[in-house]
C-alpha cells in the first residue's frame, strides 16, 4: 500500500513539473510568434514538444483517476 502512496505522491509532483514547463513552453511560443522573421523550423519544434507535454500530462491525469470497475 505504501508503494501505492508514494507512486501517486511522484505522480503529483511529476504532473506539476510538466505542467510548469508546459506553461513556460506556451509563453515562450505566444513570444516568438510576435516576432516577424522567426525560424518557422524552431518554432514547430517548440510547438511539436509542447503537444508532447500536453500528451504527457493527459496521461498522468488519466493514472490519477481511480479505476471504477476495481
Amino acid at each position: 500500500m505504501d508503494n501505492v502512496v508514494t507512486h501517486a505522491f511522484g505522480n503529483h509532483t511529476q504532473l506539476k513539473e510538466l505542467r510548469v514547463a508546459h506553461r513556460d513552453l506556451d509563453a515562450a511560443i505566444t513570444e516568438l510568434a510576435i516576432i516577424p522573421h522567426v525560424d518557422q523550423l524552431r518554432l514547430r519544434r517548440l510547438k511539436k514538444q509542447r503537444l508532447r507535454l500536453k500528451d504527457m500530462i493527459t496521461k498522468l491525469e488519466s493514472e490519477l483517476i481511480p479505476d471504477m470497475n476495481a
